[in-house]
């Protein structure tokens, strides 16, 4: 397998961010990503979706979007929509008349900002998502660079420290985003956890002081989606897209915290009777099923069944774990940066069945 990074949702001129798709593929390039999805609120931008180079690197830049009911006061229930190749933002008002309008125009839907506080402080309300009567979509965007930064606004003084150390934002994916997962996944259904930079760029003023808080260059190497694919890019637009596009689909894919340590590398497969399964994939329990893990470098390494934690692996680089216990397993990585315990990688489920 071939290992595509990926930043996902951000925006651009057309809503409220601060780069045109150019120059965020050329962000991309110099921080030397593979995949970037540009998703405008309520706007699908027809026309940039490219492959775009410098020199040998290229990026494959795919244009999506993040829609919700404007109509609404807060406007919750965002949804990304990547793929769908079309305008769907009439369907805003009702999630699940939008979820078929993009399961009809054979798209992907993430949840986006699944937990996302409002900050009172500063005039921003509660963005979370909060209809649960639905039904086919693809998965949900469970860590929200974004949101967790909101999270943390509990003062202008923290306001101050988090914009001019952006480094010590990220902890990991919100506790209640982690739950609401795991009671999604036991229902047995495949539900793909992304990771979303939500990248604005955006001009912030505090007193005298102005900054950018979060320039799109330093999501690029924090929250990333890291793509299994089974070839590496090509440079052919509508033969990348549609590698990219079904591996996110099938959850061949884990949330990466790059800043602290590159992720690539890491792996989460099972072996049986049957064969191999990869992140986002099935596997029979009977006779055994041999789970493997390999990670980018030595630190605590969590496996989960079911939303339990059922083994802890502290300074190991390669673990192990036997089972015959059918259930969804999912890897939790944490790694010690700037003085805190820190969220590292997340991995998509493998599903065990009897």
């Amino acid at each position: 397998m071939h290992e595509l990074v990926a930043n996902l949702h951000m925006h651009t001129r057309y809503s409220d961010g601060q780069l045109t798709h150019r120059e965020i593929a050329q962000a991309a390039l110099r921080s030397g990503l593979d995949v970037v999805v540009v998703t405008d609120h309520n706007v699908w931008v027809q026309g940039p979706e490219d492959i775009y180079r410098d020199g040998e690197r290229k990026v494959l830049l795919l244009v999506g979007e993040e829609i919700h009911n404007q109509a609404l006061n807060p406007q919750k229930n965002h949804l990304l929509v990547i793929g769908a190749e079309r305008e769907l933002a009439t369907y805003a008002d009702t999630p699940q008349a939008l979820l078929e309008a993009v399961n009809k125009a054979n798209g992907l839907s993430f949840l986006a900002h699944l937990y996302d506080p409002a900050a009172p402080l500063f005039g921003e309300p509660d963005i979370s998502w909060v209809d649960w009567n639905i039904q086919g979509f693809t998965g949900i965007e469970l860590w929200n660079g974004m949101s967790e930064f909101k999270s943390l606004l509990k003062s202008r003084l923290h306001a101050l420290y988090y914009a001019y150390n952006p480094q010590r934002v990220a902890h990991a994916p919100a506790t209640q985003a982690l739950q609401r997962w795991d009671e999604l996944l036991q229902q047995g259904r495949l539900v793909v956890a992304i990771g979303g930079s939500d990248a604005h760029a955006l001009p912030a003023r505090l007193g005298p002081l102005r900054k950018t808080l979060f320039p799109y260059e330093f999501h690029f190497r924090a929250i990333n989606t890291h793509i299994l694919t089974p070839n590496p890019l090509s440079g052919d637009l509508e033969q990348d897209r549609r590698m990219v596009l079904e591996a996110l689909r099938r959850g061949n894919a884990f949330i990466g915290y790059d800043l602290p340590a590159r992720t690539t590398g890491f792996r989460f497969i099972a072996q049986g009777k049957d064969g191999t399964a990869q992140m986002g994939e099935a596997i029979s329990a009977q006779y055994g099923v041999t789970l493997s893990i390999r990670l980018p470098l030595a630190t605590e390494c969590r496996l989960l069944r079911d939303g339990k934690v059922i083994k802890v692996w502290r300074k190991r680089q390669t673990c192990t774990y036997i089972t015959t216990d059918p259930g969804v397993y999912r890897v939790e990585v944490y790694i010690h940066y700037l003085g805190r315990r820190r969220g590292w990688i997340f991995s998509n489920p493998i599903f065990v069945c009897k």
